[in-house]
């Protein structure tokens, strides 16, 4: 782990990570856990550290406790992808989530949204601050900008129920690629207080411009996810490229909403 992200996140966060992902990995459910002092000493912790950790996984409905037994992985922890394809990863997971709108606005395009979009500087854009959660946790903090042309279905009322991209194709954008980059970012005071995450926190950012069929930018999406409640994962299959054989890849597979 990087060292500077490493001092920045509880130590009780960083063993319910490691904890989170060994569960994944699969466990017999009707085998009890270590102990929780157990725990402590592999980690060399306080046990107050460590019920901490333990806390988070039972909130997280990943282990559940037994009195005078110990704890419990549930079943069906592991993790599983969703199906294949944006359209319908969408809809699944909108079933599962539910989604806030922290503010909704028309505003002058800065410089860079302006260039992301294609737009000159000043042109006005539909700006929506979003929050997701699923069963009442955050999982991301969404802010996106939309040409005000192709903004006027998006109210707030409408936002909370729908996808904002399927909102967009039933007013009549045809939806047809998007280009995503990810890397990391310390959380911030503001983004932090609506994640319930600490103050610097490592963070998952994700950035996307989404185009319709004619090539134009109808969405620029800012996006920071808790890495303990969001994974990506795509497909690659082997190919040759030349002399060399390399990884290509296939449908990506992100239990997002956007």
């Amino acid at each position: 782990m990087n060292a500077t992200i490493a001092s920045v996140v509880p130590m009780y966060h960083q063993i319910y990570l490691i904890l989170k992902e060994e569960l994944a990995g699969g466990r017999d459910p009707q085998e009890p856990l270590p102990s929780e002092l157990e725990l402590a000493r592999r980690f060399k912790v306080s046990r107050i550290t460590m019920r901490k950790a333990l806390d988070q996984l039972v909130k997280d409905d990943l282990i559940y406790r037994r009195r005078g037994l110990g704890s419990f992985v549930r079943e069906n922890t592991a993790l599983t992808p969703e199906p294949k394809g944006l359209l319908q990863n969408i809809i699944n997971m909108a079933e599962k989530t539910t989604v806030k709108v922290l503010s909704l606005e028309v505003v002058p395009a800065p410089v860079a949204v302006a260039a992301s979009l294609e737009l000159k500087t000043g042109d006005l854009v539909v700006k929506a601050v979003r929050l997701r959660s699923i069963k009442d946790d955050p999982v991301s903090h969404i802010t996106t900008f939309v040409p005000k042309q192709f903004g006027g279905c998006l109210e707030r009322a409408a936002l909370e129920t729908k996808p904002m991209l399927s909102l967009m194709e039933e007013s009549g954008v045809n939806i047809a690629t998007a280009r995503q980059t990810m890397s990391a970012r310390l959380a911030s005071t503001t983004v932090a207080g609506s994640l319930q995450v600490d103050v610097g926190s490592a963070l998952l950012a994700v950035n996307r411009v989404v185009r319709d069929v004619q090539g134009y930018p109808v969405q620029l999406l800012h996006g920071l996810y808790r890495p303990d409640r969001y994974e990506y994962q795509m497909e690659l299959s082997r190919g040759t490229e030349g002399e060399a054989r390399v990884w290509y890849q296939g449908d990506g597979v992100t239990p997002n909403i956007v």
